[in-house]
């Protein structure tokens, strides 16, 4: 069985999505209507910006959805998925992608999301962590015995668990990972503690948002993060959706979970090769590799 699979955020680059401006009509007309729903023009970011202006929230989590979604559109009769997964934010490009959500939708949601976290970010001073070498068990330990917020956030793969939560138990969290065997525990450069608890005033924006949004039936089951299991009802999907700004995201157990469903090829879509390092770090034993646009 296909799999596709989209990328989140960190995955974006200056130029994203240049080459199907250039190359498709079809690509143009989304871009331009993306730059109409987000009163900005975030394709001069994607194609011309900084990494410093690309890293802003607001602006990566619109830009790496934008590069997914109009790849796999670009794509026309070569795009039959039979099963989708997103990592984090790459959910919402995943929902577009099986007939979940239409793109001006979408893309309203993802907009929505990012200025909800940003706001989150600003609120309270957090940060995140990659612990590297560890047991998901024994990180899971350490966390729950530091004083303050912090919590297990990414299973990216196994060996590799991102932390979330407050700059001082983050601290204190690696200094302990480090003791126990960890690799590395480091810090990471992002804006906040996301997939924590600290995330629960976005999760509110955001849910009068998705709850405010038609979802229609998928044309294929989605793999969500909060489940790490096939789910088509859409009022799931919602409630699933919702719960994922503040719950990990269990990418290693949503793959799993593809493979033991028939999953056999699966194929990344949108910027960067992330997910496809991750495959093999998860199943050698399936066949991983990028969509590529076809001019």
């Amino acid at each position: 069985m296909k799999a596709y699979i989209f990328p989140g955020q960190g995955a974006q680059f200056t130029g994203m999505g240049l080459d199907l401006y250039q190359n498709s009509p079809l690509a143009q007309e989304l871009f331009k209507q993306a730059n109409e729903i987000l009163g900005f023009s975030i394709t001069d970011i994607m194609f011309e910006g900084t990494a410093e202006e690309l890293k802003q929230t607001k602006v990566t989590q619109p830009a790496i959805f934008l590069h997914s979604v109009i790849l796999a559109k670009t794509l026309g009769d070569d795009f039959k998925p039979e099963m989708v997964a997103g990592h984090s934010l790459g959910e919402l490009s995943a929902l577009v992608a099986n007939g979940v959500l239409t793109f001006e939708d979408g893309l309203k949601l993802v907009s929505k999301r990012a200025l909800a976290m940003q706001k989150a970010c600003e609120a309270q001073e957090s940060t995140m962590a990659a612990v590297l070498g560890l047991d998901d068990a024994i990180v899971e330990e350490v966390c729950a015995s530091i004083d303050g917020i912090v919590v297990a956030a990414n299973y990216n793969c196994p060996g590799q668990l991102v932390i979330s939560g407050e700059i001082s138990a983050i601290d204190k969290a690696c200094e302990v990972l480090t003791e126990r065997g960890a690799r590395r525990a480091l810090k990471l450069p992002v804006g906040g503690a996301f997939h924590s608890p600290l995330m629960a005033p976005a999760r509110e924006e955001l849910a009068e948002a998705i709850k405010n949004t038609e979802f229609s039936k998928p044309t294929c089951p989605v793999y969500q993060n909060v489940v790490a299991k096939a789910v088509t009802n859409p009022d799931e999907i919602k409630e699933n959706l919702i719960a994922q700004l503040t719950a990990p995201v269990r990418w290693t157990q949503c793959i799993q979970a593809m493979v033991t469903d028939g999953g056999t090829e699966f194929i990344e879509v949108g910027p960067g090769k992330v997910l496809q390092g991750l495959m093999r770090k998860i199943d050698r034993s399936v066949a991983a590799s990028g969509a590529e646009f076809k001019a």
